[in-house]
């Protein structure tokens, strides 16, 4: 049965809604696929839901060809899997908890490792039940502090997320390369570009793990990669320490540097007043000392100083995967607490004595970005007000407590592994495999007999797919100015019959047609409105995005019908009885 507009459930929009930031959130709204219902949540109405269930079923075909069989978990889940796992604690304020009568804790679930992982403990206790490899598609809650971007950061979301379970690594290498390669048919048949990053691991810990990014603007997530095939997300990668240089025979020395707290005026400074023996001063000449409050699950804070060159900030979310915690830049609160270090003037010695905790004298730590190689010579705080030291060397002036790899990385940096220069862009998370090993079947204690009869810990893979949010990434990818332009395989419908007019024969033609391309197989919208302008059915059509038009107007009197092909603009007069062969040639 076709989509017939007269009866569907539908309004669309002539304005963006006022909170749309980005194109799909815009578009989605105006062409009533889904309607917000609070901040980061969404109802999907018919036209979202048929989008999105063909999204699940090109999942669901390519998930049974991996293998993976489909279970279906409750969202709402008991707080003690988590608490033994770690994560009840590490999750801290970005999951939704809740009470129940009997003051029970109970979580909305993020992620569903652990409750995967007491299911296959529960039924399967020998080698000869493994391999498995089983998934579901469900709802995901998460507490963002700042819900935005429509469908892409959301706090209700539906994920599509896998579980292998395997005897041994090599059989996890065997999984996870089942589901990778299941992965790339998925995204290939949804037309989206991708782009496969190293990435960091994060709370759910494991081995190995990478990203599938669809390259975007809006995309959060920052990824490098060269012309000869690195590509890592930024919070992964990371850079070797320099090899040591031969030091400067010049000697360090003191100079008191008023109102310089800041590289730039550094820079213009010592130019000024101590010029160099060659060339200029650079911001690269500089060790800028920062400050880091690494912050734990339960809200303390403790301080590190990072040395890395002038001309590079600290990239917080490297940094917090570098440390595995928060981190955030120090305030005056732990400033006051730390009377000892000088803002705007921190610099290193030979034993980093000044690094002392007022409170509890314990050492700060005192950590240097790899770029800083021994030998290499900068300008730096002296650790006293408006003070610097120039020509100060690392390892033969000042020492470290190790290596901090927080830095940003900048177009041009070399990459890791030597294959050329690294290019930076943006992306949208869209999947992610993790090789989990035994983290969460050793802390529940999933083990099973192998063929010795020899209990031994199963390993586990984890990959996820945001189903909702590849609803989104579709739009951003597939639009003009005119509105959406779905790719055949998720749209609504293969074709969008439009009668047009009010010639009778008109609306006889559309049913016809309709009737027609139904027989051949193809899924049909029929714009049968009665009382609508032909002006607003089009601008409706090109709102809606199916890939396929069929305008049946004044031509019908002369046995014709425009065919118009959304994604090209392509519009042609063809026949009335050869429209849908003609159709289905070109799809």
């Amino acid at each position: 049965m076709p989509l017939r507009l007269s009866t569907l459930f539908l309004r669309t929009l002539r304005e963006d809604p006022a909170d749309a930031e980005v194109d799909s959130h815009r578009l989605l709204v105006r062409a009533g696929y889904i309607r917000r219902a609070a901040p980061g949540i969404f109802s999907w109405l018919p036209l979202g839901l048929a989008v999105k269930n063909k999204v699940e079923q090109i999942v669901r075909e390519e998930m049974a060809a991996a293998g993976a069989q489909e279970v279906f978990f409750p969202a709402l889940l008991p707080k003690e899997p988590y608490e033994v796992t770690g994560r009840w604690e590490e999750y801290g304020d970005n999951i939704f908890r809740l009470k129940d009568r009997k003051e029970a804790e109970y979580l909305l679930a993020p992620t569903h490792e652990e409750v995967f992982t007491l299911l296959v403990k529960d039924l399967y206790n020998s080698y000869k039940d493994l391999p498995l490899s089983i998934y579901q598609i469900q709802n995901k809650y998460r507490d963002e502090a700042r819900p935005r971007a429509g469908l892409l950061r959301g706090r209700e979301f539906i994920m599509k997320d896998a579980y292998s379970f395997d005897i041994s690594d090599q059989g996890l290498d065997v999984s996870y390369q089942a589901q990778r390669d299941a992965y790339e048919r998925i995204f290939e048949r949804l037309g989206i570009e991708y782009v496969i990053v190293s990435a960091d691991a994060g709370a759910m810990g494991g081995s190995k793990s990478e990203e599938f990014l669809s390259p975007s603007e809006i995309g959060e997530d920052t990824f490098v990669r060269s012309a000869s095939g690195f590509a890592a997300n930024v919070e992964a990668v990371r850079f070797k320490k320099s090899e040591a240089v031969e030091p400067p025979a010049v000697e360090a020395i003191e100079h008191a540097s008023p109102s310089t707290p800041t590289i730039d005026t550094l820079v213009s400074f010592s130019n000024q007043n101590y010029p160099k023996s060659s060339g200029t001063w650079k911001p690269e000449d500089t060790l800028k000392n920062v400050a880091l409050a690494l912050i734990s699950a339960d809200g303390k804070r403790s301080l590190v100083i990072v040395g890395l060159p002038g001309n590079r900030e600290v990239d917080y979310k490297r940094a917090e995967a570098w440390f595995g915690c928060d981190v955030e830049q120090a305030n005056e609160e732990d400033f006051k607490k730390h009377p000892n270090l000088v803002k705007g003037y921190i610099g290193p010695t030979k034993d980093n004595k000044q690094f002392l905790g007022k409170e509890t004298e314990s050492k700060i730590q005192y950590l240097l970005d790899p770029r800083v190689a021994d030998g290499t010579a900068w300008i730096t705080g002296a650790n006293k007000d408006q003070v610097h030291v120039w020509h100060l060397v690392a390892g033969r002036d000042f020492v470290s407590d190790g290596i901090a790899d927080v830095a940003e990385i900048l177009t041009g940096d070399p990459a890791p592994d030597g294959s050329g220069p690294l290019e930076l862009a943006r992306g949208i998370e869209i999947g992610h495999v993790f090789q989990l090993g035994r983290k969460y079947a050793e802390a529940l204690d999933l083990k099973v007999l192998d063929s010795n009869g020899k209990l031994v810990t199963v390993t586990m893979g984890s990959y996820g797919i945001g189903v909702t949010r590849l609803v989104a990434v579709i739009a951003e990818a597939f639009h003009d100015d005119k509105g959406l332009m779905w790719p055949d395989s998720v749209a609504p419908a293969n074709l969008h019959v439009i009668a047009a007019g009010k010639d009778e024969l008109a609306f006889e033609v559309a049913e016809k047609i309709t009737a027609e391309a139904e027989s051949a197989g193809l899924t049909v919208m029929l714009d049968d409105r009665a009382k609508v302008s032909p002006g607003v059915k089009f601008a409706d059509a090109e709102l809606i995005g199916n890939p396929w038009i069929i305008i049946c107007g004044r031509g019908v009197q002369d046995g014709e019908v425009e065919l118009w092909d959304r994604a090209s603009g392509d519009r042609s007069q063809v026949k009335i009885d050869s429209a849908i062969a003609e159709l289905i040639a070109k799809r």
